[in-house]
This record gives C-alpha cells, structure tokens and sequence, in this order.
C-alpha cells in the first residue's frame, strides 16, 4: 500500500511541473531592413514604433502605429493588437524593440519579428 501511495505521489509531482511550464512556444525572428520591406511595407500589418511619441513624431515609418514601451500602459495597449497575426517592431537601434518583443511573447503573442536595426538603419 505504500509502494501504491509514493507512486501516486510521483506521478502527481510530474502532472504539476507540467502543468506550470509555460506553453508559449513563441520565437522572437529577428529581421532586416530588406525583409521589412518585403514582408511589411505596404501591407495591411501591425508595425509598432515602441519609441517615445517625441522621437515618433520626427520621423517614422509609413503606416506604423506609435505605442511607447517605456509607458506605463505598454501592456495595456498591445492589449489592442491580434496576437494572431504578425507584429513587427522597431525602435531607434534594436534595444527598446527587443524588450518590446519579450512583453509581446509574455503577453502571448506568436508571430513576433524585431527590426533589429531599428529607425537609424531606415533612414540611412
């Protein structure tokens, strides 16, 4: 009857650490100015400027929606985005756009690509 009970409780360990891991299988691609002109520019798709509305309003890409990643309501406002779709974001350089694309994973979105080069490789 022991033997029955830590068997039991072996298996009840192993269905609690499963169901603990985090299921988003989520990978953050990081992309280029040639594949962002190829798989974005002009087309109907949630490019995210996560720069500050300052920096956004001297400059930015067509058709990109601002959504600051340093703002307090950062998470509140991707909220507005299709998690089933693609998002595509930038920054100035990569770094903010990098934490920006972590939230998105956490937050459970799947298609997630980082234009590491950010606005300072687009104007160039």
């Amino acid at each position: 009857m022991k033997n029955i009970l830590k068997v039991l409780c072996a298996a009840l360990s192993f269905i609690q650490l499963g169901a603990c891991q985090d299921n988003n299988d989520a990978v953050v691609t990081k992309v280029d100015k040639a594949f962002l002109k190829t798989h974005a520019i002009g087309k109907e798709v949630q490019l995210i400027d996560v720069r500050t509305p300052q920096e956004y309003g001297a400059g930015h890409i067509d058709d990109a929606k601002n959504i600051n990643v340093g703002s307090a309501d950062f998470v509140q406002q991707i909220q507005g985005l299709d998690k089933e779709q693609p998002v595509y974001l930038y920054c100035k350089m990569g770094g903010r756009s990098n934490k920006a694309a972590q939230v998105l994973k956490k937050q459970g979105f799947t298609k997630i690509y980082d234009y590491t080069g950010g606005y300072n490789d687009w104007i160039k």
